[in-house]
Parts: structure tokens; C-alpha cells; sequence
């Protein structure tokens, strides 16, 4: 026979667990979680950039494994890693050779296979000196205008207004803007120069001249940019910090150097990724500058290389590896940065 108080306590624990709708505790739980009932809200945004952003950059990795050349579909069955042999060969027979493959891989050989493909090497010097010497001068700068718009001067909004407003502008402007400034006739530049008996100079045709007039036009116009950051750093620095300093009996030089500046670590991390994401995406400012994807070796950039292969030359697979390469650049810029940030609990 049953014990009845045992029955009792059995039933009193099954409506315990069971809401009036017939759900589990445990079910209850998990659909007033914050996460589920916003859904609705960010569940199709998510779907939406996976599928056309990342789902994108892996059917892009898929595609620069194939020999898609822009006509017809691309062969997926048969996909090998030529193309980033081909984009690092120097020369690519040679290359080849050392992995032994004797100029083919898995026996397909794409047609821009040849000796008249160049490797990305140049493009890639070219994109890492304009990243650095672009991000170097740019971040001291603007660090400079920082500290001299952070000491007090007349008409600070004004001058900080000025300093930005280029960053305003688009890559597109800047180009038709600077060249007319490198202009060898009515070019201010050129005029400049002129005075101190210089010039006239072919700054935008000269090769050796080329990259330094892409990065000036950059610096002028994320300058700006990099200041504001530094700024904002430098309002958020206790004054006690700069009194104390002084107390000591440091000069201002070296009161930045060895106090103010040390603590502007976070703000120049923050600045540097964003100005070199901005000088991998110069292509729209290069493309307008020389009217094509074609500036010449001495300014040819991964950017405008990509475009050229997969437009001008027919080789899709072949630039969609040149894009691989970049994703991959700004991967190691971005990365370190965005675990930074969660390793100090600041996402």
C-alpha cells in the first residue's frame, strides 16, 4: 500500500516544477532570458551579416583556390593553393620547383600561371611602407597638435574644427584636392617651391616622388583624426599627475615624455588601427589621383593589384587571393586590438 503523505509530496513537486502553461521551471528560465526575448531584434541583423559579410569572405577564400577566370562558373572540385604560390614566387618557376610541384599543383595549371604574372611582392612593400610611414607620422602629428590645443590657446574650438574637417572629406575629394595642390603649373606647392628657386616639380609623375605624395595626402587628412584622439586622452589624465611632475622640477619636455605620454598608450592603440585599416582602403583615393588602377609600380598598392587582376586582367581567382592577403593584414591589425580590449573588460 502507498504511503499517502509519500503521494501527496510527489504531486506537490510536479506542479512546483510545471507552470500554469504546462513549461518546466528550467524552460520558464531560458525564454525570460534577456538574450531570447530580444531575439526577435538581433537575431535578423546577425543572419544578415553572417550571410553577406562573413559568408562572403569564406565564398571569396573558396574562390581564390580555383582557377576562376571571370567566364562562366567556378570549379569547385578541384581546388588547390597555387594562386598564393603564384602571389609569393619570386620568380615563380622557381618557387615552384622548391615545393616540388614543377609548375603545376594536382596537374591544373590556371593560365595566368606564367613568367608574365608578377608576385605580389611589390604591391606588398608598397602597402606596408604607406601603412607605416603614413601611421608614424600621422600619430605624432597629431599627438603634437594635441598637446598644443591641451595648453590653453585662443579659439581652441576653432583650430580643432579646422584640423578635423579634412577627415570630413572623401578619399575622392582628397585626391582631386591634392592633386591640384601637386599641380607643376598653378599647383600652391610648385608656386611654393618657386619662391626659393625650386621647381617646378613632377611630384604626382615622378616614381620617386609617388608614395611620399599618397601618404602627405593621407597624413593632412587623418591628422586631424589622431589628434582628437589624443586630446580626449589628455583631458582624461588627473592633473595631479602634470602638478606632481612639476613639483619634481621636470621640464615640459620631459614632463610628456616620461609622464603624460606613457599614459597615452590606450589612445595611440586606438588611433593606429584605425588610421592603417584607413591606408589598406586607398584604392578609391589612388584610383582618383591617377584616373585607374593603374598608378604605376612605385604607388601600386595590394587594393589597387586586386582590382587590376580581377577587372582589367580576367583573373578572378587570382585577385580574389590579393584579397585574401589584405582580410588577412587587417586581421593582424585588428585582432590584438579587439582581445586587448576584452582582456580589460572594456566589450
Amino acid at each position: 500500500m502507498r504511503d499517502p503523505i509519500a503521494t501527496l509530496r510527489n504531486r506537490s513537486s510536479d506542479s512546483d516544477a510545471r507552470t500554469d502553461g504546462g513549461e518546466t521551471r528550467s524552460e520558464r528560465s531560458l525564454l525570460a532570458r534577456d538574450s531570447v526575448r530580444s531575439a526577435p531584434f538581433w537575431l535578423p541583423p546577425f543572419l544578415l551579416v553572417g550571410l553577406f559579410v562573413y559568408g562572403a569572405v569564406v565564398w571569396n577564400f573558396l574562390l581564390s583556390l580555383t582557377d576562376f577566370s571571370g567566364i562562366g562558373e567556378p570549379d569547385y572540385t578541384d581546388l588547390d593553393v597555387e594562386n598564393y604560390l603564384v602571389a609569393f614566387a619570386d620568380p615563380i618557376d622557381g618557387l615552384l620547383s622548391t615545393v616540388g610541384l614543377g609548375g603545376e599543383v594536382n596537374g591544373a595549371t590556371p593560365a595566368w600561371s606564367e613568367l608574365t604574372v608578377e608576385p605580389v611582392w611589390n604591391s606588398l612593400g608598397n602597402t606596408v611602407a604607406l601603412m607605416v610611414g603614413f601611421a608614424a607620422v600621422c600619430l605624432a602629428l597629431g599627438l603634437l597638435l594635441a598637446i598644443l590645443v591641451d595648453r590653453g590657446i585662443r579659439f581652441e574650438n576653432t583650430f580643432r574644427t579646422i584640423y578635423l574637417l579634412p577627415m570630413s572629406l572623401s578619399f575622392v575629394v582628397t585626391a582631386k584636392f591634392w592633386l591640384y595642390m601637386y599641380n607643376p603649373d598653378t599647383g600652391v606647392i610648385n608656386i611654393a617651391l618657386g619662391v626659393f628657386g625650386i621647381g617646378p616639380v613632377q611630384i604626382v609623375q615622378n616614381p620617386d616622388l609617388k608614395l611620399a605624395a599618397v601618404a602627405f595626402a593621407l597624413i593632412w587628412q587623418f591628422s586631424g583624426y589622431a589628434m582628437i584622439v589624443y586630446l580626449a586622452a589628455l583631458r582624461g589624465i588627473p592633473s595631479s599627475h602634470f602638478e606632481a611632475a612639476r613639483v619634481d622640477g621636470a621640464s615640459t619636455v620631459k614632463m610628456y615624455w616620461r609622464v603624460i605620454i606613457p599614459q597615452l598608450r590606450t589612445a595611440t592603440v586606438s588611433a593606429l588601427v584605425v588610421i592603417t585599416v584607413f591606408a589598406l582602403k586607398a584604392f578609391d583615393f589612388l584610383f582618383s589621383m591617377y584616373g585607374g588602377y593603374q598608378p604605376g609600380p612605385s604607388a601600386d598598392i595590394l587594393a589597387t593589384r586586386m582590382v587590376r587582376e580581377a577587372y582589367a586582367n580576367q583573373n578572378w581567382a587570382y585577385g580574389s587571393t590579393i584579397a585574401v592577403i589584405l582580410f588577412v593584414m587587417a586581421l593582424c591589425i585588428v585582432a590584438p586590438y579587439v582581445y586587448s580590449q576584452y582582456r580589460r573588460g572594456e566589450l
